[in-house]
């Protein structure tokens, strides 16, 4: 499997409640509605909590300042998520789900990359 993990940092005019509720209750079902041609086998919203627990362990490990959410979107293998750039189904997609983030993320401040999950403890 290959994952991309994608770290949020919300546009400076949302709050964070405006932020995640576009982020689930928009943003989400537009992906639900590519998943089929995006070939995405799982996706995942982190919200943070950023309650007294989680100042704590941020201050505990002298953390930065947390990611407002992070997306997690897994492909069965590289080629799926390689191959994608030669489909204009998918490429329409990818250039509509772009043009969403574009509402609420500030990109420039929000890492992307892809990988491969190492299991180390599992259930």
């Amino acid at each position: 499997m290959i994952k991309i993990a994608f770290c949020l940092r919300r546009l400076p005019r949302l709050t964070q409640d405006e932020f995640l509720q576009y982020w689930y209750e928009t943003h989400a079902p537009l992906v639900r509605s590519h998943q089929k041609v995006l070939r995405i086998v799982r996706y995942v919203q982190f919200h943070p909590d950023l309650g007294p627990f989680s100042a704590r362990l941020g201050a505990f490990r002298n953390a930065p300042e947390p990611f407002d959410g992070i997306a997690e979107i897994w492909y069965d293998n590289r080629e799926a998520l390689e191959t994608l750039g030669k489909d204009p189904e998918a490429r329409k997609a990818s250039r509509d789900l772009l043009e969403d983030e574009r509402r609420f993320i500030d990109l420039s401040r929000s890492p992307i990359w892809a990988g491969i999950e190492k299991e180390i403890i599992s259930r």
